[in-house]
């Protein structure tokens, strides 16, 4: 099978799988340099309201495909361009993981505001083994995600982390049983779709450590009725309604 970004969207859910099962869906440059461009697509999609990255079979990505690079072309800027425009996807995105997610794939898990992952899965950051400058930006990310004592025994050892570590260090917010991973992912983004998006929207830039926008989410609040119909639902004890989109 070609390797591909593979997308759809289902009831509020874009779901992109990483596509490559001849080499553990490790990312080629095509892929990286396709990445950025499908989420801007799905991000202006009025009927996204969640994103799902994962990967296609028992692997979520194992990292770049060195041997689709040309000459000229710097492996760790493809990758760090398609980790920022991730990063800066305005709606939640979970990565859902099995197997292998190493180098390139644990930045793009990194990325996702959510991680949730299948027992057996392994997670590393492997530049120490090659002689590579982790990118400034993606070990920042990282040092913010587990915190800087977890990001230097990834970074220093380039060895590779089990999930019931990485849920221990921060890395993972839920760890699934096998065969659980696929119908928790679905119960929890139906769980975020429902929700108000403007609370979501505000809420991801000041967790991310935005400041220069405080007075724009006071504006969007104040004029976006999302607050009276929550209070309004909450006590007709019935589903809210909300109406603020980005």
């Amino acid at each position: 099978m070609d390797a591909t970004l593979l997308h759809t969207v289902s009831d509020g859910v874009a779901t992109v799988v990483v596509s490559h099962p001849a080499k553990r869906n490790a990312m080629t440059a095509a892929m990286w340099r396709a990445l950025p461009g499908l989420l801007d697509g799905l991000a202006g999609d009025p009927a996204v309201r969640v994103l799902v990255l994962t990967g296609a079979g028992p692997t979520f990505c194992a990292g770049a495909d060195i041997s689709s690079l040309t000459g000229d072309e710097d492996p760790r800027a493809l990758a760090v361009a398609a980790e920022e425009a991730l990063a800066a996807f305005p709606k939640p995105t979970l990565a859902a993981i099995r197997g292998f997610c190493v180098g390139g794939g644990s930045q793009l898990a990194a990325a996702c505001d959510l991680r949730f992952a299948e027992e057996g899965a392994s997670f590393g950051v492997t530049p120490a083994k090659l002689g590579i400058v982790y990118p400034a930006s993606s070990t920042r990310r990282l040092a913010s995600l587990v915190g800087p004592g977890w990001a230097k025994y990834l970074l220093f050892s380039a060895e590779l982390m089990g999930a019931e570590q990485a849920l221990r260090a921060g890395f993972l917010n839920e760890l699934l049983p096998a065969g659980r991973l696929d119908g928790r992912v679905a119960e929890f983004t139906a769980v975020l779709a429902a929700r108000s998006q403007l609370t979501q929207a505000a809420a991801k830039e000041f967790a991310d450590g935005r400041t220069d926008r405080d007075g724009h989410w006071e504006e969007q609040a104040a004029g976006s009725g999302d607050t009276a119909e929550g209070v309004a639902a909450f006590l007709e004890r019935r589903a809210p309604r909300f109406t603020w989109a980005p």
